[in-house]
């Protein structure tokens, strides 16, 4: 701030350093309530006499410009609050479509909130009282110890080492051949799709997703200006005629991509079967169109064996792009995900992620690997599914027994889909709302935002007790509009 004070010989030293810092003031340079230098620090710094700053002080102190605190030093007084002119810029005018889409499909702003006095049927998140606390602290002290100071440093765009090895074995014992693929570690799936959306498409670009779908992956594939190609699902699933007859009609354009999630799908919860994967995969690789897998909840299977991810069947080739995270079971504010496929491809998206926000914090990744890498995740996994599965049969039969419907979806996971009979969900949810109880609508889950005779009930979060209550009072108030 006395970078630019010159000092003459023409006028007394004091006055001087007086008139440049009540300038400073004044023009807001030193900001009220700053702290100034001490007169022996100002004195060293300009290279003039102790006694010279002490008296502008005085003099600044006298016209209430500057006052001190004892013990804590002196500081700025400004009597400007205000700028001469207010500066106002028109950001609704500045602001990118992306930034446009983003904010009208943002759900968090857009839909009811949250209250603890609602019983709530939005989340599907992980029930945070299952974590195993006292083993994750384990694995922040046990990392922190091996890797001193480098795992608090920088670290690399594709990810943690030992990470990336464990998630390479993990994937190879879902039936995955990671010869010749490589994995990204991203800031959970969000993140993973956009990366590789950036990365390998164009505005106008046509994608293939199912109809309804996660609301996040719209919200992306819009924000990018693609044009998205809905295949619906219903009571029977992905409707394999509606799509070749819209691959037959789109010869001619150029589908980038295929995003489906095929273990309990979002909004619908359901497992697609082994046959229909496979079927699925075959058409794909027929019209040259890459899969792009949501690995969403996989490990929540309660029922049966595992169906091994659409990823297992694309051995030895590369059309198959798996995105992968444990937000939806186990620590969601870590944020990490990853992405697997063809090496070259992560080459590719390595240095995207570095471009865009150089790694994902080597401390979390750390953490996770020692606390996977120690067995803590088999045992929890195995507890989550009695829990969930629990849960699930409880609510899918509260729905069945006090929701009229037309079809009910769901086997598994975190959440059950129902589609009702000629209500309208909006005026649904806002009558319950009235009553304490919340949901989604199931219409943000459709590419054309239709369907409002749907909803989304998430139960990963209540007691069993809330989940009937929750679910007998959605019933009476659709009896109610029903007559």
């Amino acid at each position: 701030m006395f970078s630019n004070l010159k000092l003459n010989d023409n006028e007394a030293i004091y006055i001087q350093i007086k008139d440049h810092i009540s300038s400073m003031i004044d023009k807001g340079l030193i900001p009220n309530n700053s702290k100034l230098p001490s007169t022996r620090e100002l004195s060293q710094l300009l290279n003039v006499s102790r006694n010279s700053v002490v008296l502008a002080y005085e003099e600044l102190k006298s016209e209430g410009i500057i006052y001190s605190i004892s013990g804590k030093g002196t500081f700025a007084k400004s009597k400007k609050n205000l700028p001469d002119s207010i500066w106002n810029i028109n950001w609704d005018c500045l602001e990118n479509d992306y930034s446009k889409t983003a904010n009208k499909m943002d759900i968090v702003k857009n839909e009811i909130p949250w209250r603890k006095d609602l019983i709530s049927f939005k989340s599907i998140s992980p029930n945070g009282e299952l974590f195993d606390i006292e083993e994750l602290k384990k694995s922040f002290l046990n990392r922190l110890s091996i890797e001193g100071h480098k795992i608090l440093n920088y670290g690399y765009a594709q990810g943690y080492k030992p990470l990336i090895d464990y998630l390479l074995k993990y994937m190879n014992a879902k039936g995955v051949d990671t010869a010749n693929k490589d994995i990204l570690i991203t800031n959970g799936f969000t993140e993973g799709l956009d990366l590789l959306l950036s990365s390998f498409i164009k505005k106008g670009d046509y994608i293939i997703c199912e109809n309804p779908t996660h609301n996040t992956a719209i919200k992306i594939f819009k924000s990018l200006g693609l044009n998205i190609i809905g295949i619906d699902i219903n009571n029977n699933g992905l409707d394999f005629d509606m799509l070749e007859e819209n691959l037959n009609n789109l010869k001619d354009k150029k589908i980038k991509f295929a995003y489906i999630t095929p273990s309990y799908h979002n909004p619908t919860g359901i497992v697609m079967s082994p046959e229909n994967r496979y079927k699925f995969y075959n058409i794909m690789k027929k019209h040259n169109i890459a899969i792009i897998e949501d690995g969403f909840n996989e490990e929540l299977l309660y029922s049966s064996s595992h169906i091994f991810p659409i990823a297992s069947l694309d051995n030895g080739s590369n059309g198959v792009i798996y995105i992968g995270s444990f937000s939806k079971i186990l620590f969601p504010g870590l944020r990490i995900g990853w992405i697997l496929c063809d090496k070259q491809v992560i080459s590719k998206l390595e240095s995207v992620k570095r471009c865009k926000n150089i790694h994902v914090s080597f401390l979390d990744q750390g953490i996770l690997y020692d606390y996977l890498s120690n067995g803590g995740f088999e045992k929890y996994v195995k507890k989550i599914r009695k829990f969930y599965g629990d849960k699930f049969t409880f609510a899918y039969e509260c729905v069945n027994k006090y929701i009229p419907n037309e079809y009910v979806l769901g086997d598994g996971g975190l959440h059950i889909f129902i589609k009702l009979k000629n209500i309208d969900s909006r005026s649904l949810l806002l009558k319950c709302h009235e009553n304490g109880v919340i949901f989604m609508p199931g219409d943000i889950f459709y590419v054309n935002n239709s369907h409002n005779d749907t909803i989304r009930l998430g139960f990963s979060r209540l007691t069993f007790e809330e989940i009937e209550s929750g679910i007998k009072t959605i019933g009476n108030i659709i009896k109610e509009i029903a007559k």
